[in-house]
């Protein structure tokens, strides 16, 4: 088995079924294996599910409750037999013909990940500017040559998926956070462009609480990939603000020495000493993951 088509469904029972007619039509003649996981649905989604697989053209993972959209990928990608996994939307957005566009080309670069970057004109304002905040953000803490993040569309390795998703969140901050992964274990991630088109139905769950989680599980992954780079960052320039402030209330003000500098100073310098053992900690934590199989 070449590839492993995972589709996360939630409340899809107006687009799954035409996503699928068009899906058993793609794959027929294809080493690929289709995993559709129906993540605790409470519409109808489940008995479409059942009533389309009457020739078990694919496997239906049935979660009873639901885990977000990174547990749902997760749970799916588990099942996966293909050496690669491609993950799509349910809702009818993405190209069938991108999935091979992007698998031929990963193939073709010897890539351990493919993103498919979307056109940024075909979100909306608020949805652009909250992936170029997260973007940039992501940018500031750790160096990333991908622009489209979190994009739904991607091909990956199944073995290194299998092996660093423990690690990612289930929620909608999966998709940045794995992207994320695969680039600092240094392996390697490309990115081609791929075309959009309208949701078949339903509303996009993305908003402003979505930007937060992703902003924070980042903040979590530089974290164990380079924690001094965010301890240094704040400790360092805060001992040197205590400094230049205790030096300005000691020789202009000539009132001695300040309370306020020293608090700095002391704070900068526990913001150090724990940049070490997160530093240590990392190191622990990393050799851990290099031994998994």
């Amino acid at each position: 088995m070449e590839l492993s088509i995972v589709i996360p469904a939630y409340n899809e029972s107006e687009s799954i079924e035409p996503v699928l007619n068009s899906l058993k039509e793609f794959i027929q003649n294809k080493p690929y294996e289709v995993i559709i996981v129906n993540d605790g649905s409470k519409d109808n989604s489940l008995s479409i599910l059942q009533k389309l697989n009457n020739s078990n053209w694919f496997t239906i993972v049935n979660n009873k409750v639901n885990k977000g959209y990174g547990g749902a990928i997760k749970e799916g990608i588990k099942k996966a037999k293909g050496e690669f996994v491609v993950t799509i939307d349910a809702d009818g957005q993405h190209n069938l013909e991108d999935i091979d566009k992007l698998f031929h080309k990963l193939k073709e670069e010897d890539a351990d990940m493919i993103v498919g970057a979307r056109d940024d004109n075909a979100s909306s304002l608020y949805r652009r500017v909250g992936k170029n905040l997260i973007r940039f953000i992501a940018k500031k803490l750790m160096p990333i040559h991908i622009r489209d993040l979190n994009s739904g569309m991607k091909v990956y390795n199944t073995k290194l998926a299998k092996k660093y998703m423990s690690h990612c969140p289930n929620s909608m901050a999966y998709s940045d956070t794995i992207t994320l992964f695969f680039i600092q274990t240094r392996n390697l991630v490309i990115e081609e462009p791929i075309s959009i088109n309208q949701r078949i139905a339903g509303e996009s769950t993305i908003n402003y609480k979505t930007a937060i989680t992703t902003v924070i599980e980042i903040v979590n992954l530089v974290m164990l990939f380079n924690p001094l780079k965010i301890f240094f960052r704040i400790g360092i320039p805060t001992i040197l603000l205590g400094i230049i402030w205790g030096l300005f209330r000691w020789f202009v003000v000539r009132d001695g020495l300040s309370t306020g500098a020293l608090l700095a100073i002391i704070t900068g310098l526990l913001l150090l000493f724990l940049g070490l053992i997160a530093e240590s900690i990392r190191k622990l934590r990393m050799s851990l993951l290099e031994s998994e199989e």
